[in-house]
């Protein structure tokens, strides 16, 4: 697959002042990870011809970030869910920050991607049924459920099938994700989980074996749009879990139309139209949703029945893990590549 190359567009017009690359990270954003994302703000920066800003601090924790954002191309260290913030720093599309905007928290998070386990089930305010039903097909069985009771009936659905894996909400990168092969694991593994943590949200899907992990996304800068497509890396944390080490990636230029459009191996074929379902989907059914920065995790592997299944994971639409190396890609084209300005 061809390297991506920087697509310039000719506008005819000359921006009032130059825009700065500004990072603004979370009160509660670790140290290591303020270095990272300073560093892709950084490069951002030069790969767009904008001027570095650097760290814009935080806003004290349940309070929107005061005073102007004129100028700015943003960098969030998380999703954006308070429309008074994403207001005050001056947000109106996806070419204005990297990252993305949801209507509401529980968008941002796994819990979307699949279904209740029926009408009776409990759900957060603004749930969309109609998004679990769009997606349903490039997802793997599986329920999102926010009590214990749900979390049961659900679990003794699929456990019929094979094991289950049981994943909160908010948690990233593979962490705090267990494996239940029968009731009595399950009524321990939920008996453990914070009550508030599960009326967070806990996805009940079925577990896989023999797996390959796609990263399939897409970034939406000022002047460009590139997509990709790659495998993930699996390490061990310090803990002892395995958690996301990287991906390696082919970037091309345009959207999933034009990454479909390549020479793919079967399986990447189906991860990324898997992905380009979900995302439509996404877009469609949460009005209000902005997303520059689009990365859908995918999956294929066997369940317990020896069936081959592909699903998508979970999005992002956040600077992540494979930020970096999604930036990379779009760099590794020209030295000092410069996008025109919107």
């Amino acid at each position: 697959m061809p390297d991506a190359s920087v697509h310039h567009r000719s506008s005819g017009s000359v921006p009032a002042e130059r825009l700065a690359v500004a990072y603004l990270p979370e009160a509660t954003t670790p140290p290591h990870e303020r270095e990272v994302h300073a560093n892709l703000a950084r490069r951002l920066a030069m790969l767009m011809g904008y001027d570095d800003a650097g760290e814009q601090q935080p806003a004290a924790p349940g309070r929107a970030l005061a005073g102007t954002a004129a100028r700015r191309y943003w960098i969030p260290a998380a999703t954006l869910d308070q429309p008074a913030q994403v207001r005050a720093l001056g947000i109106r599309r996806e070419t204005d920050f990297f990252g993305g905007v949801v209507p509401a928290p529980f968008v941002a998070s796994k819990i979307i991607t699949h279904d209740l386990v029926d009408e009776q089930a409990e759900a957060v305010r603004g749930w969309s049924a109609a998004f679990a039903r769009r997606v349903a097909p490039v997802v793997l069985n599986g329920f999102s459920v926010f009590t214990h009771e749900d979390a049961l009936r659900a679990g003794r659905l699929l456990l019929q099938d094979g094991p289950v894996r049981l994943k909160p909400a908010h948690a990233r990168g593979g962490r705090g994700q267990r494996t239940v092969e029968d009731m009595r694991a399950l009524n321990v593994a939920l008996d453990a989980i914070d009550a508030q943590d599960l009326r967070d949200g806990l996805v009940v899907e079925e577990e896989l074996e023999d797996i390959v992990t796609f990263s399939v996304g897409q970034l939406r800068l000022p002047g460009l749009t590139a997509s990709y497509s790659g495998t993930q890396r699996l390490t061990t944390d310090n803990r002892g879990e395995l958690v996301y080490g990287g991906s390696d990636l082919d970037v091309v230029v345009g959207g999933f139309d034009a990454l479909l459009a390549q020479t793919l191996p079967a399986d990447v074929h189906r991860a990324v139209e898997s992905a380009r379902r979900y995302d439509q989907a996404a877009s469609d059914c949460f009005e209000g949703l902005l997303a520059s920065r689009r990365n859908y995790d995918v999956v294929i592997g066997r369940n317990g029945r020896g069936r081959r299944k592909c699903g998508v994971l979970e999005q992002s639409w956040r600077i992540g893990g494979a930020s970096g190396a999604e930036v990379a890609a779009v760099s590794a084209a020209q030295p000092q590549p410069q996008l025109d300005r919107e």
